[in-house]
């Protein structure tokens, strides 16, 4: 199954993002074998630097090199996938300022992060990284309870409690950017959280 295929959007009504940049995962995956999601913020300028590109693209480095921080170790996307970890972003489109504005998340996560969370019918948690993954499975909480999933706060302070939903909710740092290699401690907070993941039975 390619994500690709069954996910789409078509008319672009978002502003602030590149619409040049659009990216759902292309690559062949096994639902059945996928227990967690790991959803991160939104896909790079460059094509190239995308998860599931060739060679060694940027946010494959950093994602890598937190896996193996968590103590599992391994050096390609193909290894994090056989982990039963499926990677994705909350925005298909790259951002073009530092913020993403609510509507954008409201739009693409009713439009395309929902419909991708229910591919994998087998998953038992999903690791949000960052602010912009915590706002989006908000926004699906809200839209299919009323309420929201992952209450307000800083996310040091909230990340230790899982937020159930059909699956447990892990809110965490984004692992992805140059600030990844700078910011020590939330480099550790991430590797906390993924072997929680990787650890749920």
């Amino acid at each position: 199954m390619r994500p690709s295929k069954f996910l789409k959007c078509s008319d672009f009504p978002c502003s602030d993002v590149n619409k040049e940049a659009y990216m759902i995962p292309g690559v062949e995956i096994e639902p059945e074998k996928i227990r967690a999601i790991m959803v991160s913020e939104s896909p790079p300028e460059d094509a190239g630097d995308y998860f599931y590109a060739n060679n060694s693209p940027s946010y494959l480095r950093t994602t890598v090199q937190a896996f193996n921080d968590a103590g599992a170790k391994v050096a390609s996307m193909k290894d994090v996938l056989e982990r039963g970890v499926y990677v994705t972003t909350a925005i298909k489109c790259a951002k073009t300022a530092y913020s993403i504005q609510p509507k954008t998340t409201e739009n693409c996560c009713s439009r395309i992060l929902e419909k991708e969370i229910d591919l994998f019918p087998r998953i038992k948690t999903v690791l949000l990284m960052g602010d912009t993954a915590i706002r989006a499975m908000n926004y699906i909480a809200k839209k299919n309870t009323g309420k929201r999933l992952v209450p307000s706060g800083s996310t040091y302070k909230i990340r230790k409690n899982k937020y159930y939903k059909q699956f447990k909710v892990f809110p965490s740092y984004l692992q992805t950017g140059k600030s990844y290699f700078i910011e020590k401690s939330k480099r550790i907070m991430i590797a906390e959280d993924i072997k929680a993941v990787l650890e749920q039975p």
